[in-house]
């Protein structure tokens, strides 16, 4: 129990700096430069300055977001994870309040330091906010449904929410705020891509004289089986044990060391894999 509190605890202190340099970003780089997050922060923004532009109301933040993630929180708590879910509302609660607290403040007028940075800071705090196994709701639960219940894959679906969105906003408020925010969100994208790792893949050659133990350890630290093959070196034409095996990504910063420290002689190629197609273990949301 003990150790549920202190996981839990790092958990919601992780989120609620995710949510803060969350709202930070928008209330600096992103209302500075006029552009557009994808997803739902993205449609609330939308909103926000349709209603402030046509309407001449100012809207908070909160109230619109939260609207926006009724059904994609439905989604979470029915498909995904209760936990999972919870700590994705205090997420966006937590940062809309933060939205509607933080006052807007300008740190540069330069367009790209604008797209750039922002960007960064979207992607680091999305990143960290995923790594204790919550999300910024929206598209996020939508992405992690079709992905891990329903083995499809989101990204183009996601990408042309992202494109109506932009569409929409250059239409309203001109396309090179639109366009520049094609810069921001790809670079949060890579951000991304970099520090979070959990869905994507890296397929495994082991070369080793102890492939039982390989397997072992690949299915102790992964979850994942391997398949063992017979191999013949060119050189010495001794007879070799390949072990192969795809994992996930961020199972092989541990993986390799492991291997390496029983088994020193370990020849590893570790290929980036694009696609897998099959019965692919994804840990499950709690």
């Amino acid at each position: 129990m003990k150790l549920d509190f202190k996981r839990g605890s790092i958990r919601l202190i992780v989120v609620l700096l995710a949510a803060f340099l969350m709202a930070l970003n928008i209330q600096t780089f992103v209302n500075a430069g006029g552009l557009y997050p994808g997803g739902a922060q993205g449609l609330t923004i939308i909103i926000q300055r349709i209603a402030l532009k046509f309407f001449g109301l100012k809207i908070p933040y909160t109230p619109i977001n939260v609207l926006l993630n009724i059904v994609p929180i439905y989604i979470g708590f029915r498909y995904i994870g209760k936990k999972f879910t919870i700590y994705s509302m205090i997420m966006v609660l937590s940062n809309g309040f933060f939205v509607d607290l933080i006052p807007a403040h300008v740190i540069t007028h330069d367009p790209l330091l604008i797209s750039v940075f922002g960007g960064i800071l979207a992607g680091v705090s999305l990143s960290i906010c995923l790594m204790v196994d919550a999300t910024s709701g929206g598209t996020d639960f939508i992405s992690i449904f079709l992905s891990q219940r329903k083995g499809i894959d989101a990204f183009p679906i996601i990408l042309a929410g992202n494109c109506v969105i932009l569409t929409v906003a250059g239409i309203l408020f001109g396309w090179d705020k639109a366009l520049y925010s094609i810069i921001f969100q790809y670079v949060s994208t890579q951000v991304l891509h970099v520090m979070y790792r959990t869905y994507q893949q890296q397929t495994l050659f082991i070369i080793t004289d102890k492939p039982a133990e390989v397997c072992e350890l690949i299915y102790k630290i992964s979850n994942h089986g391997a398949t063992l093959m017979h191999g013949e070196g060119s050189f010495e034409h001794n007879n070799k044990m390949v072990v192969y095996s795809v994992v996930s990504a961020s199972d092989v910063r541990k993986l390799i060391p492991a291997i390496k420290e029983f088994d020193k002689n370990a020849f590893i190629n570790s290929i980036r894999t694009d696609k897998v197609q099959g019965n692919f273990y994804l840990k499950p949301r709690d």
